[in-house]
């Protein structure tokens, strides 16, 4: 699976579970460390563990594994290290303090398909 594809797969597996301000960000340009960045964010601890939960359970679907997985526990910022593909699940206040869409604004976004009703 393409990165590019990877982090489609995530950013539908959060969108299914009503993550809010869903983006993907192209960092193949900006940085040397990741492809993409998939950033979403929910109103309560509870719903951030559920969409972290289904980006878990997108991969592993797919077999595709993680590298890393920080931040479950406390819930105000989830990080899923997937390799090539980094998703970032925020609590609303921390997604506006550390404001990553900000710190990487040259990163290009990448449009992310609706699902077909």
């Amino acid at each position: 699976m393409t990165s590019r594809n990877k982090a489609i797969l995530i950013a539908s597996a959060a969108r299914a579970k009503k993550a809010e301000g869903v983006v993907v960000l192209d960092m193949r340009k900006v940085c040397n460390f990741t492809d993409f960045f998939v950033i979403s964010s929910a109103a309560s601890d509870r719903k951030i563990r559920t969409i972290a939960d289904a980006i878990e359970d997108a991969l592993s679907k797919k077999g595709l594994g993680l590298k890393k997985k920080e931040g479950y526990r406390e819930a105000s910022w989830v990080l899923i290290d997937s390799g090539n593909v980094i998703a970032h699940v925020f609590s609303d206040d921390a997604r506006q303090f550390y404001a990553l869409e900000r710190l990487w604004s040259k990163a290009a976004k990448l449009k992310i398909p609706r699902k077909k009703k």
